[in-house]
């Protein structure tokens, strides 16, 4: 069997994640993301397929997902990457490309050919293991492995505020020999017809998505292009690091302000514009998303999680999480064990 990446994992997993100790790490932490790598291509030119993702394809590693980021790590040649009638996107060895709102895509060895529908080309491999794709009319070759980063959380600001297609060049990620020895891991498991640890694909997932954030954000201009530019901004960056690290401060605007040494009416100004709410309502629906995954996740009180999402009473808490969700906690919980 194969063994785990060879070097000291979670040293090198931490210092990945130290380089962006800041509001974008905190948020990326709330994502809660598991991870797994399902099937190996090989492709020979001319080639071009259709790409679905569905939950389907995540049963062995999670059981509801209700988000879904398929991705593709690029291991050697090049291929061409696009939405159905959109520009393609030239992608190579030691590349991968994320699709955070999961849509269905193309890939190509070139423009402009009829696409075969992927999942009409999947086989098992010969060990009755995991799956692959064979591919192709024999000319220069194409190798990619399949994945995909997923969460049981129907919506976080984080994923709403990115493109379609996300494009990460791994030789400038802070991460960069975690991911690739990971990646090579996963290829590895993969040809043996097993499931790679899941440990290991879920710390996979989450540098992948920091990685892709951290190098799309570096790309923006204009500061009101939306919530990820709150993270760049100084004085709104350190707001929602400050709201994400200490959810249960009982913060006011006023008290945000001057921790970022603005006044009230800037500040409330600033984060608006760039996020897209007030602090305050932001400080609110997080505080609600938290205790949401928590409800699900553990066996705490509903009085215990209100006092650690901030709130002073039970009752608070409950009626500010039916205004967002429709129903009090305790029904939202026992629903869900339900599913």
């Amino acid at each position: 069997m194969t063994d785990p990446p060879d070097y000291p994992t979670d040293r090198l997993y931490s210092e990945g994640f130290a380089a962006m100790n800041d509001a974008l790490s905190e948020v990326l932490r709330a994502v809660r993301l598991t991870g797994g790598v399902f099937l190996s291509a090989n492709f020979s030119a001319p080639w071009c397929i259709s790409v679905s993702l569905s939950s389907e394809d995540c049963l062995p590693f999670l059981r509801r997902p209700l988000q879904m980021i398929g991705y593709h790590v690029v291991i050697d040649g090049r291929l061409l990457v696009g939405l159905e009638g959109e520009k393609m996107l030239e992608v190579g060895a030691g590349e991968i490309f994320l699709f955070p709102q999961n849509d269905d895509h193309i890939l190509a060895s070139e423009a402009g050919l009829e696409p075969v529908k992927a999942r009409e080309l999947i086989k098992p491999t010969p060990e009755g293991g995991l799956f692959r794709i064979d591919h192709g009319a024999g000319g220069p070759r194409t190798s990619i492995v399949c994945g995909f980063l997923a969460s049981e959380e129907g919506f976080n600001p984080l994923i709403a505020s990115l493109p379609k297609i996300l494009k990460i060049d791994v030789r400038d990620a802070t991460s960069r020999e975690w991911i690739e020895a990971s990646v090579r891991f996963a290829a590895a498991e993969l040809t043996q017809g097993r499931l790679a640890s899941s440990s290991v694909m879920t710390r996979l997932s989450e540098s992948l998505l920091a990685e892709a954030v951290r190098q799309y954000s570096s790309t923006l201009k204009d500061l009101h292009a939306g919530w990820l530019n709150g993270l760049k901004d100084p004085q709104v960056g350190h707001a929602l690091a400050l709201i994400h690290q200490k959810i249960d401060e009982p913060w006011s605007a006023e008290a945000l302000a001057r921790e970022v040494g603005l006044s009230r009416s800037g500040f409330v100004d600033r984060f608006s514009s760039l996020v897209g709410m007030p602090p305050i309502r932001y400080l609110t629906f997080w505080r609600l998303q938290t205790a949401k995954m928590t409800l699900r996740d553990t066996k705490r009180s509903v009085a215990q999680l209100a006092h650690a999402v901030g709130y002073e009473s039970e009752e608070a808490f409950s009626r500010a999480f039916k205004r967002e969700f429709g129903m009090s906690p305790a029904r939202w919980r026992d629903a869900a064990a339900n599913v």
